[in-house]
């Protein structure tokens, strides 16, 4: 069993990016989202 004194280097350098990382992708989701809606009106607008 690999203990924990083995990951905490490990948790350490590569903690903080994949949280950034992460969080940065959800708010560029929630663009996402946005953006497609917006698209999705579109015909529905240059109609009237």
């Amino acid at each position: 069993m690999v203990s924990f004194e083995t990951w905490l280097p490990f948790i350490a350098e590569y903690s903080f990016p994949v949280i950034v990382t992460f969080y940065l992708l959800h708010r560029l989701e929630q663009k996402l989202d946005h953006v497609i809606l917006a698209v999705e009106q579109l015909p529905h607008k240059m109609e009237s």
